[in-house]
């Protein structure tokens, strides 16, 4: 008669089967190559090796489908299939979890970034400063998510006179200039009730120096600068800070897999690419951060990290390789939870941050002709199939 009562077996132990060469080999080949993906775009964009534009916009829309394909293929499946495991008993039994945890991701960085906005409005307006809505530009009061996209505010007047000398208008630039066009079109206008006198004159031109200084000073205190990181900055900080959290997690699980995995050869090969994509995906984003020269390092550690994730997966799973049961209740629990949360963070960066701001909300893609907008849905369906279909082996 069978045991009716016996318990599932959860696996058979450590699958590793040797080949240690090869393994320790990986934890340099899936750096090398993590550390390429995610450090090109920043390096040449911040050195003067600069390509043309549309380089960048083309990676950063490649990588803006990299980050869905993972979320929903490379995520979801792999959290529902361990937190739906038969070896999960009790609670793990009666509902979906995997789901639920994604979903609670989501809404967790969404108050992280409601929390953090409000914070940093009450802040400066205690301390008289204006707060910059990276959300809404002037003039005509059209909304445009510009806070996690790549594209400034169009600024006027002092902004078009940069623009047209070669100066690059981006992030706090921008702000500044369409500020101080702002205090000269209010200086002006105060000229006009003034009586035509040259003291009146050297007045108001008093008035229009200071104006535009004080704008201009205010603005680096608040945007940044050499010494601050300003409010707008701060926003898109904010959201790729969220963007690495939830693909170091799923990095650092894979490469626990990788460690004892069974079928080695293929495996890495797959997931050489896989790492390098997601690389390009994060390093476009970084590349494209507003910091103040003094931070300018900033995302060269926050690439290094990412390079050096999967790697130390790696090196863990190996030093457990001969105990670790990827099968196991434990295994099945945190690799599960570790996934569907990794999920919810990138579907909130890949569908709002990604998506919303940078196509539906942004300015520049509203105005922006029919061939760029279908070239960039080209690049960001491409990265979405390509990691699509790395999912069909890894």
């Amino acid at each position: 008669m069978a045991d009716i009562d016996a318990e599932p077996v959860c696996g058979s132990g450590s699958p590793y089967d040797g080949q240690l060469g090869l393994r320790v080999g990986a934890i340099f080949i899936i750096l090398v190559t993590s550390a390429i993906g995610t450090l090109f775009p920043i390096f040449s964009r911040r050195s003067s090796l600069r390509m043309p534009e549309m380089v960048y916009h083309a990676l950063k829309y490649f990588g803006s489908g990299v980050i869905l394909a993972t979320a929903f293929i490379h995520l979801m499946t792999p959290a529902f299939e361990a937190l739906g495991s038969e070896c999960l008993t009790g609670a793990w039994q009666d509902y979906p979890w995997a789901p639920a945890i994604a979903l609670a991701s989501v809404f967790a960085i969404f108050l992280l970034e409601l929390i953090a906005t409000r914070m940093g409005r009450s802040f400066l307006a205690k301390r008289g400063l204006k707060h910059h809505d990276p959300h809404r530009t002037k003039g005509n009061d059209s909304v445009s998510h510009t806070g996690h996209g790549t594209h400034a505010p169009e600024a006027t007047a002092t902004g078009s006179a940069l623009a047209s000398a070669g100066a690059p208008l981006a992030g706090s630039e921008a702000v500044e200039a369409r500020e101080g066009a702002d205090a000269i079109e209010q200086v002006k206008s105060r000229q006009t009730t003034l009586a035509p006198s040259s003291a009146a004159d050297d007045g108001a031109g008093g008035d229009l120096e200071a104006a535009v200084e004080g704008k201009g000073h205010a603005h680096e205190h608040l945007e940044g600068g050499e010494d601050s990181i300003g409010d707008g900055a701060l926003a898109q900080c904010i959201g790729v800070a969220i963007l690495e959290t939830g693909v170091l997690f799923h990095s650092f699980v894979i490469g626990l897999t990788l460690a004892v995995s069974e079928n080695l050869g293929p495996l890495l090969a797959v997931l050489t690419f896989h790492q390098c994509f997601e690389g390009i995906g994060l390093g476009s984003r970084l590349s494209l951060l507003p910091l103040p020269r003094k931070y300018n390092y900033v995302p060269y550690i926050a690439a290094v990290i990412y390079a050096c994730t999967t790697p130390l997966g790696i090196a863990v799973g190996l030093g457990v390789r001969t105990t670790y049961n990827p099968e196991s209740m434990a295994a099945n629990i945190v690799s599960g939870v570790l996934d569907a949360t990794s999920a919810g963070i990138l579907l909130w960066a890949g569908l709002v941050e990604c998506l919303a701001h940078d196509f539906v909300f942004d300015q520049h893609m509203a105005e922006a002709s029919n061939s760029e907008v279908a070239s960039s849905v080209f690049f960001l369906l491409l990265g979405a199939g390509l990691m699509a279909l790395l999912g069909r082996w890894a």
